[in-house]
């Protein structure tokens, strides 16, 4: 079994030059058999625009020098939250949400825990109220996942008119 030695963070403002080009690598790993997909062929924009907003996170988790897996998102503007559209209604008390849009894994170090790592380091010391990710509807192991993690499914949605079916996950950071 391999192991993850180190969790990384990063903040928007004071990223690494090759930043851009881990994630990509990481991507590219991940989703090889998928690479003649034209939207996974925007993920480098997706890393820009992602990386180049106001309270943008970033975790990855390295093996030695070898990165293994990222999470990664920023806050959302108020009233432009992606479970808006699907009637979801948050509790009373409500202020804000965090976009969880990556959480990535290489083929290698999968099934070892490493995207659970991730996503919690991600979140661990968010003031935002709600976390909101989105997941391919086609991927019910996954949906899964984030369930086992507190997410409940608002709804589905097609960002992008390229995109993927997306199910609309959101999780209370605040009990």
């Amino acid at each position: 079994m391999t192991r993850v030695t180190d969790l990384r963070h990063y903040v928007h403002g004071s990223l690494p030059d090759d930043f851009k080009q881990m994630l990509i690598d990481v991507h590219a790993d991940s989703y090889a058999a998928a690479m003649d997909d034209e939207f996974n062929q925007k993920f480098p924009w997706f890393v820009d625009h992602w990386s180049g907003m106001e309270g943008f996170t970033c975790v990855v988790a390295f093996d030695n020098d070898e990165p293994t897996g990222f999470a990664y998102g920023a806050p959302l503007q108020r009233g432009r939250e992606w479970w808006r559209s699907t009637g979801y209604k948050p509790n009373t008390g409500y202020t804000s949400t965090y976009a969880v849009s990556e959480v990535m894994v290489r083929p290698q170090w999968r099934k070892q825990g490493v995207s659970d790592l991730l996503h919690e380091a991600l979140l661990k010391e968010r003031d935002e109220s709600l976390a909101v990710l989105l997941v391919d509807a086609t991927h019910p192991k996954v949906q899964d996942l984030y369930e086992a993690w507190g997410y409940v499914k608002a709804g589905e949605q097609r960002p992008f008119a390229d995109s993927p079916l997306y199910a609309v996950m959101v999780k209370s950071l605040r009990w």
